[in-house]
């Protein structure tokens, strides 16, 4: 069973912690740990999306973001972060290969397969640049369907009305757009 450090609203430990069943059937506050893979292709980002297996517990068979999962009781954000990308897509990462670009909320109560699931989480986001092949990535078949490079600004306007192809937190998605668009600003 997992556990996980129940978080306050600045995302730090209370002292308390949780089993993930129960964060989930409560909607008790916690961390996670998102990572968005990027490439740059004819001067327009790109951002690798997993398609969720179709039995996740959350939102199955749609695309989401690169890489997410929670913090661990006793990790720390990046920590899990280098984890989860490597255990969903095999890329193995160091601490200075991923930057950190920002935090947003989850907050949300929906049913899946039957069952209220409460979604209450505090998640920092990292960007991960360097070169991936979609073809040579091991993905985690009991958490991942397929991986695929979609156009940034694409996804970002279908957000909104393709919820039934998308399950890309949308906050999260605004935090790296300000992350690379800083980016870009610092290499002019």
């Amino acid at each position: 069973m997992e556990y996980f450090d129940v978080c306050d609203a600045a995302g730090e430990p209370t002292g308390a912690v949780v089993a993930r069943d129960v964060a989930h059937r409560e909607g008790i506050r916690h961390r996670t740990a998102h990572v968005w893979v990027v490439r740059r292709v004819g001067g327009r980002w790109q951002v690798l999306l997993q398609k969720r297996a179709a039995h996740k517990d959350s939102f199955p068979g749609k695309y989401d973001t690169s890489s997410a999962g929670h913090v661990r009781a006793g990790d720390a954000p990046l920590e899990s972060a280098i984890r989860e990308l490597e255990e969903e897509l095999g890329i193995r990462a160091t601490p200075e290969e991923l930057r950190y670009a920002g935090s947003f909320d989850i907050k949300y109560e929906k049913e899946f397969h039957g069952r209220l699931f409460r979604d209450n989480e505090f998640a920092q986001v990292y960007v991960y640049d360097r070169p991936v092949d979609v073809a040579a990535l091991r993905l985690q078949a009991e958490e991942v369907e397929r991986a695929d490079w979609f156009d940034l600004e694409r996804v970002w306007a279908e957000l909104p009305t393709r919820r039934d192809v998308y399950c890309v937190p949308t906050e999260g998605m605004a935090v790296l757009r300000t992350y690379l668009d800083r980016l870009i600003l610092i290499s002019i």
